[in-house]
């Protein structure tokens, strides 16, 4: 063979430079996931390890560490949808002057619980993200309505709401003074349209409310579309009007201004539950009756990764998933489905530190907080709020009882691993540590 015909000509050389190019992108991908993975699985392992057993007395003492590691765990930068490619750029070039807490003095009883929480201020949290385009901006550099407000309790004319408002001032009292505490919090870098993405927004009373599921969100629901004239009575709309009706509007469907203008001067109201009745009451509503969405979508998956020897009915359509199986998933690091609303922690759906908000009630007491909100506001005089139970009406209501139940045939680790789940949460709003 001569020389000249050994030598390739450039069309070959490219060809082969790209192939080797394509290979080497490969490869560095498929390494780049695997270290992660192998980083992810050695952090879930070590926080494994240093769970201890028991709810009781066992229970770890409350120290910024364990805030600290809670905090860093929540992820609260997303991708940002092509449709709010305007509003990152109106974002990204807005000028945010920034507020500091205001400090509130405690009743001594609220003080002693806070006391548990033990350290000085949360270091502020540096966080990595690798992704496509994302929304992203420091929380002190926005225009969050962070200073703790007066209510209007100017429409307040009925005595007998005295105990109430004096409950509802410790509550806001309490969250802030830890927000304050661990400003970490509130110094993270966020995407503002999902922070808000879970805010009803109520133009008519000037009313922003946050959608917990299992606390009362149904007849809240209900109780917006009365406000906003969709409807005359609360006890006329049916489960699929409120959920599936998209009558209601969300902040953030809002461009930036409207947004912080509502933020600003809009009454803000959410509405929790104990932790642990919350994931009950879901399980019982999600997996304990048919459920066209819940059973394909999670049951299948549950049963799949978590029963050995499932029969082939079982795996085909995904009912019967039990309550064991089911904080299997919830414990995960590795879940073969990803997480709901109905089990989310409220810290991550409605951003208790970042949004101020005005009125924090409790399921435990919905009638009478909702009630006083309702007269606060403004709303018509014959307007109350519901009652009644929006499904399943025959079943008992999940309570304490219930729920130690459903717990029994758990162990002490996964009783354990569910609280530190929903740490935050007991924190924040001051739920008891549960003694099950």
């Amino acid at each position: 063979m001569q020389p000249s015909e050994m030598v390739m000509n450039p069309k070959q050389v490219f060809l082969s430079l790209l192939i080797f190019g394509v290979a080497g992108l490969l490869l560095f991908m498929y390494l780049q996931v695997w270290i992660e993975e192998q980083h992810t699985g050695r952090v879930e392992k070590k926080r494994e390890q240093k769970t201890t057993s028991g709810w009781g007395p066992a229970l770890r003492t409350v120290t910024t560490e364990k805030i600290q590691e809670h905090i860093t765990n929540q992820n609260t930068k997303f991708h940002m949808p092509e449709d709010q490619k305007e509003k990152r750029e109106n974002l990204l070039n807005s000028e945010r002057p920034t507020r500091d807490l205001t400090k509130i003095s405690l009743s001594q009883a609220e003080d002693q619980a806070l006391s548990k929480v033990t350290g000085s201020s949360i270091s502020k949290l540096v966080e990595k993200h690798q992704g496509t385009k994302i929304l992203s901006m420091k929380s002190s550099e926005m225009n969050w309505p962070l200073d703790i407000r007066p209510l209007n309790k100017s429409l307040v004319k009925d005595n007998k709401w005295k105990k109430t408002d004096e409950t509802q001032e410790k509550r806001r009292s309490f969250l802030q003074e830890f927000c304050r505490k661990y400003g970490a919090v509130s110094h993270r870098q966020s995407h503002l349209f999902h922070v808000v993405s879970r805010i009803y927004v109520e133009d008519k009373h000037k009313i922003l409310y946050c959608e917990v599921p299992k606390a009362g969100c149904s007849n809240w629901k209900r109780v917006l579309m009365v406000l906003n004239g969709l409807a005359s009575s609360a006890y006329n709309i049916s489960h699929d009007a409120v959920h599936y009706g998209k009558h209601l509007k969300k902040l953030d469907s809002f461009d930036l201004k409207e947004i912080y203008t509502r933020l600003n001067t809009y009454t803000k109201a959410v509405f929790v539950r104990d932790p642990m009745e919350r994931l009950v009451s879901a399980f019982r509503d999600k997996f304990e009756h048919p459920n066209s969405y819940y059973h394909p979508v999670f049951g299948k998956a549950i049963i799949k990764k978590y029963r050995p020897n499932a029969c082939e009915e079982t795996l085909n359509n995904g009912s019967g998933v039990k309550f064991k199986e089911f904080i299997h998933y919830l414990l995960d690091a590795h879940r073969p489905v990803g997480m709901d609303i109905h089990w989310e922690k409220v810290s991550k759906l409605c951003y208790p530190c970042l949004i101020n908000y005005d009125f924090v009630g409790k399921f435990e007491t919905l009638e009478e907080d909702a009630n006083y909100f309702l007269q606060m506001i403004g709303a018509p005089k014959e307007l109350k709020f519901p009652n009644f139970k929006d499904r399943h009406s025959s079943d008992e209501r999940t309570n304490a009882q219930v729920v130690k139940h459903y717990l029994k045939d758990l162990s002490r680790t996964e009783k354990q691993l569910i609280y530190d789940f929903y740490y935050l949460d007991y924190l924040m709003f001051n739920y008891t540590t549960p003694f099950l």
